[in-house]
């Protein structure tokens, strides 16, 4: 597909944005403008999609951030946000007419309170570093992401990501405690602070899972955590993915909230097993792990009851982790399921939707049905217990029509998700992946009135255009006149 073309007065003018560029961020290499240099911010984890950056500027202040952003304003430049690159759902995708910022080098961890339970982080930290700054002190931060050796607690903020035990501890929104962004006139704002709780109205709330469309975040602060005194897994084979879908409801429906329970279908569990060797059982066609923590009495009785229901949805292995050890094997499988599947297939997407759970078992088998309809083999790994399904769809990219195939296949499932009561993300956020499905979940006068809410924050939509929105409306008069087509960023995307 032909990528519409940029704004060539933005590209004519590129010489004297890189001369701007330069004088706000003079350190040697901030500036970005060779072409293999470039290629490294082509794409993110949605590496379907592809396009080289007009400017790739490295600031390492906030203070340059806000520079280059009220330049950017005040001359008209569109600016993509990228954290790691880590996205799955193309959301640092840059444009071939913007400036594509890269915070990579906020890397710092700015404090440690005990005493208020936080910790104070520039964006670009890694999630799995907080929690590395303050093990030793036996806390911890909860939310975690399979990437989360690599991906920043800033792009967890710009997708609202959750991880393995976001049942019991929730998402990013749920342990976010106060940003400082940066708005596109240069602006410099601050959101929350080490409280509970803000008065006024939810901002924070707002920006979280924005996906880089109202600021740019140089500043997080988020809740710790005490480690628990005991935590120990279950790992429970089923003969059915129906089977092990009855399970996770009845968990739940009991009153039991594990601090994680995850689920994986034979064709993951296969690819996890051979890759990692965590002794997962070959011979099931679902596997739970459930992990319980709390007071060891606590843990003691809730491992006896899930054990009993899962024998009475019909497992046909239960394994108990009995060492610190045993229960970090368990979850190794699992968080490198992602790797495991590439190892197995030349391409796969990742998708990323949610479904209430007692649907679980509806929505699996229908998925199965779309496999064999499109003719693509489907690994499906999800959080199982707060329903955010990640289905991955296998194809080869070198066979013509099988991307395409696969894109079909993953729409259908997005699509079906929504139809049973879910939503089109969980924790990867829209993108320009789910942007042309956002009609199937929303009408158009909820996403005239998400629109207005960005115009308060970005009027000009410089911020990340052509992410999230299918139809861009102007501001000015949103409601009347809209732009669409080939004025808006990525109608029609390259595909690699």
């Amino acid at each position: 597909m032909r990528m519409p073309e940029p704004d060539a007065a933005v590209i004519g003018r590129r010489p004297s944005i890189v001369e701007a560029l330069r004088a706000i961020c003079p350190e040697p290499g901030a500036v970005i403008t060779d072409e293999k240099e470039l290629r490294v911010y082509e794409c993110d984890a949605l590496m379907a999609y592809r396009q080289l950056p007009m400017i790739v500027v490295l600031p390492s202040t906030t203070e340059q951030v806000s520079r280059i952003l009220r330049y950017c304003h005040e001359n008209e430049v569109k600016v993509v946000p990228r954290g790691s690159g880590t996205s799955l759902s193309g959301g640092a995708l840059p444009l071939a007419d913007a400036v594509t910022i890269g915070m990579g080098k906020f890397n710092r961890i700015l404090e440690i309170d005990y005493d208020d339970r936080c910790v104070v982080a520039q964006p670009g930290v890694t999630n799995l570093g907080i929690t590395k700054a303050v093990e030793h002190k036996g806390f911890y931060y909860a939310p975690d992401p399979s990437s989360q050796i690599a991906c920043s607690i800033g792009g967890n903020v710009a997708e609202n990501s959750g991880g393995v035990h976001c049942l019991k501890y929730g998402l990013t929104t749920n342990n976010l405690l106060g940003i400082e962004m940066v708005l596109m006139n240069g602006d410099i704002i601050r959101l929350g602070g080490r409280h509970q709780d803000s008065d006024g109205y939810d901002l924070l709330g707002v920006v979280t899972g924005s996906e880089g469309l109202l600021g740019i975040v140089t500043e997080v602060t988020v809740r710790i955590l005490r480690k628990p005194a005991t935590a120990r897994a279950l790992l429970m084979g089923f003969p059915s993915n129906e089977a092990g879908g009855d399970c996770v409801a009845a968990i739940i429906a009991a009153g039991i909230i594990p601090g994680g329970l995850e689920m994986m279908d034979r064709p993951a569990i296969k690819a996890a097993e051979d890759f990692v060797h965590a002794g997962y059982p070959l011979d099931v066609e679902a596997l739970l792990i459930c992990e319980l923590d709390g007071p060891e009495v606590e843990v003691d009785h809730l491992i006896e009851r899930v054990s009993e229901i899962a024998r009475n949805s019909g497992a046909t292995s239960i394994r108990i982790s009995n060492s610190e050890e045993e229960r970090q094997t368990f979850w190794a499988g699992r968080k490198a399921a992602f790797p495991a599947v590439g190892r197995i297939s030349p391409d796969y997407l990742c998708m990323d939707g949610t479904i209430p759970r007692r649907r679980l078992p509806e929505v699996l088998t229908r998925m199965t049905e779309l496999s064999n309809q499109y003719g693509l083999r489907v690994a499906n790994v999800f959080h199982a217990g707060d329903g955010n399904l990640h289905p991955l769809i296998l194809f080869d990219a070198n066979v013509p029509g099988e991307l395409e195939k696969a894109e079909a296949f993953g729409a259908d499932i997005l699509t079906l998700c929504v139809e049973v009561g879910g939503v089109l993300t969980g924790e990867h956020g829209v993108g320009v992946e789910k942007r042309d499905l956002m009609g199937s979940m929303f009408t158009e006068d909820d996403m005239k009135q998400q629109q207005r809410l960005k115009c308060a924050f970005d009027p000009q939509h410089l911020l990340n255009p052509g992410k999230v929105f299918p139809t861009l409306h102007r501001c000015a008069e949103l409601g009347k006149l809209h732009v669409s087509g080939g004025n808006i960023p990525f109608p029609n995307l390259p595909r690699f």
